[in-house]
């Protein structure tokens, strides 16, 4: 095929679902074998986490390597609203994550287009979606 040759878009669009598709074939098989790794080291955790509080140890060396037992605490709320009350009057918003709920913004932006925060950034780009053809 010659460099400046035009493809047809009929043949693109059916290359592309066929990757695609090889694509999602490959994810199934990974997700699939990656969840059955991950249940095996569920149970490895689980003996080993049952064996070092049995034991009344926080730290163990093997030959393998050192196993350490630590807390790990996580925090959530039930109630958003009076959290992000909270938040508002401890000016506590460091309690936060910084991350944007995109929807949300782009929402606000429509209903708001003269109220942009400062610091705002906004990336736009063009994607293809190729859906297969109506029978």
């Amino acid at each position: 095929m010659a460099e400046n040759e035009t493809v047809p878009m009929d043949r693109l669009a059916k290359v592309y679902r066929k990757i695609r598709g090889r694509m999602q074939e490959l994810t199934a098989a990974y997700d699939a074998e990656t969840e059955q790794l991950k249940a095996q080291l569920e149970a490895i955790t689980t003996a080993l986490k049952d064996q070092m509080l049995a034991a009344g140890v926080k730290s163990v060396n093997t030959a393998e390597g050192t196993v350490v037992l630590q807390t790990q605490v996580r925090y959530s709320t039930q109630d958003w609203d009076e959290f992000k009350k909270f938040v508002i009057e401890h000016d506590a918003v460091d309690l936060l994550e910084k991350r944007i709920a995109q929807k949300n913004m782009g929402q606000f932006l429509t209903e708001n287009p003269t109220l942009v925060p400062p610091g705002l950034n906004s990336a736009s780009e063009y994607v293809i979606s190729v859906r297969k053809p109506s029978k």
